[in-house]
């Protein structure tokens, strides 16, 4: 006995007709893969099988997960043995976590795209070219919105037949491929995510379909349901050997500023906008009017606003373009932590409103002011 046995097992007994109760043969066999004295796998890793809880899987998988690092499919990487709907092939995979984008971006197209978009990266860093046999993506071939996704998610893979399964040696072998991969994506991942280079979810425009506008709600709707800015408080980042201290005051001034704007008729929303800063919309709208706000919130660093009003305006313009294709254009807020002077009539002349932090207060440009969005 050993991997390939399993793998052969799974798919000679998985019936996902069958249901997912305890008695369920192939059930049974996922469930029992956490107790297996006889998968040699590298060491300090495990294995657990997956075949769905109340809903039997449409494609069941088996993880395996490095007992020293991350054991929480959910989110960061890990590898997978991962079953077609149709059991005809079993693909070794390194995953990225899917569920915890489930809340910033939904459980459709742009989770997908901002899978691809991050396993593309992660990709170079592991060298795939260099592993003959490996692919990019496995074709799970089901609909489904989960296995969508482990497609996505999929930094490289290596698709078996189930009908012709390579021995243990042979499977061994790939899944150290599948580690030395793991660890150097971990590495990468580890460096990306604190370079703060990652300061909104990265979207390829492939996605004409994102910005598909949600109904208004009724009048007794909490305006703040849908607005959850990300923690403002400092964090500290390991890169390496060294630390580093961020300060999240963006998100602080997208908290703010979403906040204060509820108690002048306005609901935020940051739920599912990624890679939006914010989105406005009235909360009495008025007919005939424009359905909704679009703002880039930055940072003026050093009392010189001019990188901030460049980054803010070609953001605007770039989002509008890319991800209102299909509804009607917002009007475009700038957002920014102080005055930026001359900068304001620059924006108003290219159709973008100002708002910035003035005291305890907000101020802004005419078109912001009528807006009723300033406190002055």
């Amino acid at each position: 006995m050993g991997i390939r046995d399993l793998l052969a097992e799974v798919a000679s007994t998985y019936d996902r007709t069958a249901g997912s109760r305890r008695e369920v043969k192939g059930q049974q066999v996922l469930r029992g893969v956490a107790t297996r004295t006889d998968l040699v796998l590298p060491p300090g890793f495990k294995a657990e099988g997956h075949g769905g809880q109340t809903t039997p899987a449409a494609t069941p998988w088996i993880g395996v997960f490095d007992t020293r690092g991350m054991q929480d499919p959910k989110k960061g990487l890990y590898l997978a043995y991962i079953f077609s709907a149709d059991l005809k092939n079993v693909t070794l995979t390194l995953q990225q976590g899917i569920t915890w984008l489930e809340e910033p971006l939904g459980k459709g197209r742009a989770r997908e795209e901002h899978l691809r978009h991050h396993a593309a990266r992660l990709r170079r860093a592991v060298k795939r070219r260099e592993n003959v046999g490996w692919v990019d993506e496995p074709d799970l071939r089901d609909s489904a919105t989960r296995p969508r996704a482990y497609e996505a998610a999929s930094v490289i893979a290596k698709v078996y037949d189930t009908a012709k399964l390579p021995g243990d040696l042979a499977l061994l072998e790939d899944l150290y491929v599948g580690v030395q991969s793991l660890r150097r994506a971990e590495e990468f991942d580890r460096v990306w995510w604190a370079s703060g280079e990652n300061d909104a979810f990265q979207l390829a425009y492939a996605l004409k379909a994102h910005g598909v506008q949600e109904e208004v709600q009724p009048r007794d709707f909490d305006p703040l349901a849908e607005f959850r800015p990300k923690d403002s408080g400092d964090y500290t980042a390991e890169i390496r050997a060294r630390q580093q201290v961020k300060q999240r005051n963006h998100e602080k001034l997208v908290d703010d500023f979403g906040r204060y704007v509820v108690g002048r008729g306005f609901t935020p929303i940051t739920l599912r906008q990624h890679p939006k800063d914010l989105v406005l919309r009235q909360q009495e709208p008025v007919e005939g009017q424009v359905g909704e706000w679009l703002v880039e919130a930055k940072i003026v660093r050093h009392g010189n606003p001019t990188v901030a009003v460049r980054e803010a305006l070609g953001q605007l313009f770039e989002y509008r373009h890319f991800l209102y294709s299909k509804q009607s254009a917002p009007l475009l807020l700038g957002l920014f932590s102080e005055e930026i002077g001359v900068y304001s009539s620059y924006l108003e002349d290219h159709g973008v409103a100002s708002v910035w932090r003035s005291g305890d207060g907000w101020d802004g440009s005419a078109r912001a002011r009528g807006w009723g969005m300033t406190t002055s």
